[in-house]
């Protein structure tokens, strides 16, 4: 399905802003796949607005990384390779558990209270909506993030959060291009459980190491499903 046509009264700036949103959305959740030549033609019927917003909105795409500028070839979509995914994992986890450590020592009441709240609203919903294959559950997946957000939200340094915010758009692209998110063997209620409760008890090498294992998990999942598939796609 095409998405929707951008209002023909929209001017160049509002259009570009507009588009930026709507590819990133798209390359974030896997509708736009890794290496898919993004075509300045087919773009600009396909979210309906002109060549200039179209330019504007793909070279803000390349400087936040999700888009590759191609020498006098226009752009595509930026790749997503397993060893790419390590070094991702790699640097969320540095970043993430600072603002955690932050969180913790600043956290007050309503930081906790907002804490127990989101892993509360988080666990009372199944990950899948299909209990005999996995298919993901958009309720879930938005009472995730809010969840990892609120460990964070104590934390008073805006420009850690922004980075953090960002490593977890680029990780959940990861998530969305695997095959799977069954994730088999594994409690995810458990461990945001184990999360939120190191971090209430304010033991911050606790929880750091139990956030840390957690993304670490679910990148060695995620790893081996890419490599499984492209292993696929490449066998004779």
């Amino acid at each position: 399905m095409l998405p929707r046509s951008l209002p023909a009264d929209d001017g160049d700036l509002t259009l570009a802003t507009t588009v930026h949103r709507r590819l990133r959305d798209d390359i974030l959740s896997g509708r736009l796949p890794p290496g898919l030549k993004l075509k300045l033609r087919s773009l600009a019927v396909q979210y309906g607005a002109g060549a200039s917003p179209m330019r504007e909105a793909l070279s803000k795409l390349a400087a936040e990384g999700l888009a590759e500028r191609l020498e006098h070839r226009g752009f595509r979509v930026a790749a997503a390779q397993p060893d790419q995914l390590a070094g991702l994992i790699r640097s969320r986890v540095l970043a993430e558990t600072a603002a955690l450590r932050e969180a913790i020592v600043r956290g007050n009441e309503r930081w906790e209270e907002e804490v127990v709240l989101a892993e509360h609203r988080l666990n009372r919903l199944a990950r899948s909506l299909d209990a005999e294959r996995f298919l993901a559950n958009p309720e879930w997946e938005i009472c995730h993030q809010q969840f990892h957000q609120a460990l964070l939200a104590a934390c008073e340094a805006p420009p850690l959060l922004a980075f953090c915010e960002r490593l977890r758009e680029e990780a959940g692209r990861y998530r969305a291009l695997a095959n799977t998110m069954a994730y088999p063997d594994r409690d995810v209620a458990l461990e945001h459980a184990e999360i939120a409760r190191a971090a209430l008890d304010r033991d911050a090498d606790r929880a750091c190491r139990l956030l840390a294992e957690h993304y670490e998990r679910t990148a060695r999942f995620v790893g081996a499903d890419m490599t499984r598939h492209r292993e696929a796609m490449t066998c004779p």
